[in-house]
């Protein structure tokens, strides 16, 4: 059976890729809710993530990759980037057998993980691609739910490796409210 999240990845590729396409000119130094990422900073950090990918997914180490992905990988054409970026990582996770583990900043992990990883990524700096940029903050339902259970279960272990900021308290029964708050963003 195919891991949850893998199944979910296209989409959320796509979802996101279509949100980059969607920016205007005038957009990409607006703030988004990542409080020291304009949105050209937050696709940047997407399109290196996902050039990792396939690095990843091959069995590389993160001495091997180096810092090859560090600092702007969007270059003069960011949508571009992102749609090339997200060709390669998508053709990864096509091909890949996620019985296995990788080695990531914060340890050794099953490549399931990784899937799950990814997913949360995508979803929520979907949502503040589109904050950022003024575009639909819907997401999609299917993403939301196998994001806020990965989030539920993992928030302690990210929070403790400064990738996030604190919780927002929340009393919504809304899953995507209750996501977004659990990884630190005001809805």
């Amino acid at each position: 059976m195919t891991h949850p999240s893998l199944r979910l990845i296209p989409e959320a590729v796509a979802r996101f890729g279509d949100r980059v396409h969607a920016v205007g000119d005038d957009r990409w130094n607006d703030a988004t809710p990542c409080t020291e990422w304009t949105v050209r900073d937050l696709v940047n950090h997407l399109v290196a993530e996902h050039l990792w990918v396939p690095h990843l997914l091959a069995g590389e180490t993160l001495a091997q990759v180096g810092d090859r992905y560090d600092g702007d990988v969007l270059g003069a054409d960011p949508v571009r980037a992102w749609d090339e970026a997200a060709g390669r990582s998508l053709a990864a996770w096509q091909d890949a057998d996620l019985s296995g583990t990788a080695r990531f900043s914060f340890g050794e992990a099953p490549l399931t993980v990784y899937a799950d990883q990814i997913l949360v990524d995508l979803t929520v700096h979907e949502w503040d691609l589109a904050r950022g940029s003024g575009q639909d903050e819907a997401l999609d339902p299917a993403a939301v739910d196998r994001s806020l259970a990965y989030a539920r279960a993992n928030v302690t272990r990210m929070a403790g490796l400064g990738i996030l900021a604190p919780p927002v308290a929340t009393t919504s029964t809304d899953p995507t409210v209750q996501l977004l708050s659990l990884l630190g963003r005001a809805v």
